[in-house]
C-alpha cells in the first residue's frame, strides 16, 4: 500500500508541474500578443524617428506568429511526457531494446539512443513549420529543403558519433563505480562540457558553415585596434554564412583559451556600419572582461553537480519508475526519465536566469559605452532590433520570464545614461 500510494504521489507531482509549467507559459504568451498587438499601430515616440510604422508592425506580426508555434509546442511536450511515460511509451522501448540481445551497458546506449531519435523525429513537424512557413512569410528564412535535410543528417549523425560513447561511459559507471558513481559521472560530463567548447569552433561548426577570416579595411583595423585596448587574444576574426540559412544577424565568441574566435554573421556585416559592428563587439568583449562566461560555465558546472547528485540518489528510489510506468528500474531508464522530467520542475528558474542574464547584458552595455561609441552601440541596436523584427513593445511580465536582454526602450535609456555619465 505505501509503494502505492508513494508512486501515486510521485505521478501526480509530476503531472500537476507540467500542467502549471503548462499553463504559465501559455498565459505569459498570451499576455505578449495583447500588449504587442495593442501597440501594433504606434511606433513607441523614442524610436518614431528612427524605425518607420511598416516595419514596427511587421516585428509586432512576426512576434505574435512566433508565439502560436511556441504554445504548440509547450502542449506537445506534455503529450510526450504522458506518452513517454504513464502511456507506455519507455516500457515498449524496453522491450524492443531487449530484443536486440545486448550486454547490459550497449542495450542502454541504444535504448538512449532510440529514444533521442525518436524525440528529434516526434518535434521534427513544429521545426518546419516554423521554418518554412513562420520564418519564411517574415522573409527570414533562406534555408532550402535539401540543406535542412542535411543539416539533420549532419545533426543525427554527430548526435550518434558523440552521443554513444558518452552514454557508454556514464552507464558503464553507474554499474560498475559503485555508491559514488554520479561524482565520477559529473567529472567526465564536466570534461566533455569543455572539451566540446574547445572542439566547436574547430571541428563541429565548419560541418554546417563556412568560415572565412575577415577581409583587410576599416572593419579590420577598428576591430585588431579594439581588441588592442581592451587587452583581448583570439585566434582569429572570423565571416560566416549565416545569410545560407536566415537574414538574422548576429556575432559571437566561441572556444576557450587560445582558441577564443570572434565571428561575424556576413548578414550582420551588411547591417551595421564599421563604427557599429565595433562598438557591438565591444559589448561582447565586456562580457568576457566582466568575467560572465567563466561564471555562467561555473555555474553550469555546480548545477550538473547538483543534478547528478540528485540523479544517483534517485536511481535508488523505486517510485521514481514505477511512478512513471517504468516497470523494470534500469540505469538508461533513469537518466531518460531524469532528462524528461528536470525541466517540469525548473521551469520556475527561467526568470531567475533571465534577471541575471539582463544584468550581464547591462554590465556589457557599460563596458561598451566606456571603450567604444556609445551612440554607435545604440545605433546599432535599433537597426538589428528592426532587421531581426524584435518587438520594441514586449509586455513586462513575458520579458522578464524568457528574455535574456533587456527591452529596446531600456537598453537604449542605459546606454544614454552610461553616455551622459561619460560625458
Amino acid at each position: 500500500m505505501t509503494t502505492a500510494f508513494a508512486m501515486t504521489s510521485w505521478t501526480w507531482t509530476v503531472l500537476v508541474f507540467a500542467s502549471l509549467a503548462t499553463a504559465i507559459g501559455l498565459y505569459l504568451s498570451e499576455r505578449q500578443k495583447i500588449y504587442v498587438l495593442a501597440h501594433r499601430d504606434h511606433v513607441p515616440s523614442r524610436f518614431s524617428d528612427k524605425i518607420a510604422l511598416s516595419a514596427h508592425q511587421k516585428a509586432a506580426d512576426y512576434t505574435v506568429a512566433k508565439l502560436a508555434p511556441g504554445n504548440f509546442g509547450q502542449i506537445y511536450a506534455v503529450l510526450l511526457l504522458l506518452v513517454w511515460t504513464v502511456g507506455g511509451g519507455f516500457a515498449s522501448l524496453d522491450i524492443v531494446t531487449a530484443t536486440f540481445g545486448l550486454s547490459g551497458v550497449w542495450t542502454g546506449v541504444v535504448f538512449l539512443m532510440m529514444f533521442f531519435l525518436i524525440g528529434h523525429m516526434l518535434e521534427l513537424p513544429l521545426d518546419i513549420y516554423t521554418t518554412f512557413n513562420v520564418e519564411a512569410k517574415f522573409g527570414f528564412n533562406k534555408m532550402t529543403l535539401g540543406l535542412y535535410i542535411s543539416d539533420m543528417f549532419k545533426q543525427l549523425v554527430l548526435m550518434m558519433a558523440i552521443g554513444a560513447p558518452l552514454g557508454w561511459v556514464i552507464l558503464s559507471l553507474m554499474g560498475g563505480a559503485g555508491t559514488w558513481w554520479w561524482l565520477y559521472a559529473w567529472v567526465v560530463w564536466t570534461a566533455f562540457m569543455l572539451l566540446m567548447i574547445w572542439a566547436y569552433p574547430a571541428f563541429i561548426a565548419p560541418l554546417f558553415n563556412k568560415f572565412h577570416p575577415l577581409q583587410e579595411g576599416e572593419m579590420k583595423s577598428r576591430i585588431e585596434a579594439l581588441l588592442t585596448r581592451c587587452g583581448f587574444e583570439s585566434n582569429g576574426l572570423f565571416v560566416m554564412d549565416g545569410s545560407r540559412r536566415s537574414s538574422h544577424g548576429n556575432a559571437y565568441f566561441t572556444g576557450l583559451g587560445n582558441a577564443k574566435r570572434i565571428v561575424f554573421f556576413d548578414t550582420l556585416l551588411e547591417q551595421l556600419e564599421p563604427v557599429e559592428t565595433e562598438a557591438v563587439l565591444a559589448h561582447e568583449l565586456g562580457h568576457f572582461h566582466h568575467g560572465h562566461v567563466k561564471k555562467r560555465l561555473i555555474v553550469m558546472i555546480m548545477v550538473s553537480l547538483a543534478g547528478f547528485g540528485l540523479l544517483g540518489w534517485l536511481t535508488q528510489q523505486a517510485w521514481f519508475y514505477t511512478g512513471l510506468g517504468v516497470t523494470h528500474p534500469s540505469n538508461h531508464a533513469a537518466l531518460a526519465l531524469f532528462m524528461l522530467v528536470l525541466p517540469v520542475f525548473t521551469f520556475v528558474m527561467d526568470p531567475v536566469m533571465s534577471y541575471f542574464s539582463r544584468k550581464n547584458e547591462f554590465e556589457a552595455d557599460a563596458y561598451a559605452v566606456n571603450h567604444s561609441d556609445g551612440e554607435a552601440l545604440a545605433s546599432a541596436l535599433v537597426k538589428m532590433y528592426e532587421d531581426n523584427a524584435s518587438t520594441l513593445t514586449p509586455d513586462s511580465l513575458y520579458s522578464a520570464w524568457h528574455d535574456s536582454h533587456p527591452p529596446a526602450l531600456i537598453r537604449i535609456d542605459y546606454i544614454e545614461k552610461r553616455l551622459a555619465d561619460k560625458a
